[in-house]
């Protein structure tokens, strides 16, 4: 979809955050659009969270908007004012994604986790998690997102691990309630050995952070995750690397969740 072939009939599509200057959503999605040369165009909106309610009671009276992408901060805000969340959503307490029914009102849900377990899958020769024991560092939000989609996919155990206690055992809770299937344990790294190994925290996006965990002290047939779009790289990625893991990084993640996102908002984003 070129921007001079916008016209009265384009379906619109917006991510809302703050900022939004680094967003690579409406990049995706456009260039999609024009491959599939469906009629639709998504922009990014820099909306304050001091402005987000009424910003959004105005975005829902624009009838040929279809859809919304939200990024921080607004992912938790936005539960409140949808019409309806997924289950995912309603565990984690948060949406990345909003979708206009049919019948008018906006159904949304999240993605971040389902988009890290569909890097897990696809990427390299793939990785089923069913049955297998993971590892999982922060659960703060896309944390808890991908705490949610591990369950969700099956694992047989899952150890989750946040500075904030009480929020950990919140989530621990709300899975093993909803996907009993899985045994959920709060710990740390040293309670593997595990399979799959996730940091889902910032470390490591800033020069001289810590490293989350040290790949060398778990076995080379663990695959190790970083959760960090930014850099693809990070000093956990380069040193599991160097000791013979497999890895995947924060653009897995981000490319998955954008081909989920677009699912729900009625896509096939390839």
């Amino acid at each position: 979809m070129q921007i001079d072939q916008i016209s009265g009939g384009t379906r619109l599509y917006a991510i809302i955050g703050d900022p939004v200057s680094a967003v690579r959503t409406p990049a995706l999605f456009n260039a999609m659009f024009s491959k599939k040369e469906i009629d639709a165009v998504l922009v990014p909106l820099l909306v304050p969270k001091s402005r987000l309610k009424v910003t959004w009671e105005g975005l829902k009276g624009i009838g040929n908007l279809h859809g919304v992408v939200v990024t921080m901060p607004h992912k938790i805000a936005m539960c409140d004012l949808v019409d309806e969340v997924g289950e995912s959503a309603r565990i984690v307490g948060a949406i990345n994604t909003i979708r206009r029914k049919d019948d008018g009102r906006w159904e949304g849900d999240i993605f971040d986790g389902i988009g890290c377990v569909h890097g897990i899958k696809t990427q390299n020769e793939g990785f089923d998690p069913a049955g297998r024991d993971a590892f999982l560092l922060g659960v703060g939000g896309a944390g808890a997102a991908v705490a949610v989609a591990l369950a969700q996919a099956g694992v047989r155990r899952l150890v989750i691990s946040d500075l904030d206690k009480t929020r950990t055992e919140h989530i621990a809770d709300r899975i093993r309630a909803t996907y009993p299937g899985t045994l959920v344990e709060i710990g740390a790294i040293q309670d593997g050995p595990f399979d799959v190994a996730i940091n889902s925290t910032p470390l490591g996006m800033r020069e001289g952070d810590p490293l989350p965990f040290d790949p060398r002290a778990l076995p080379a047939s663990t695959l190790i995750v970083d959760v960090i779009p930014n850099p693809e790289f990070t000093p956990l990625l380069d040193l599991a690397r160097e000791s013979g893991h497999v890895i995947r990084t924060g653009r897995h993640m981000h490319r998955g969740q954008a081909i989920s996102a677009a699912a729900f908002l009625g896509f096939a984003l390839d």
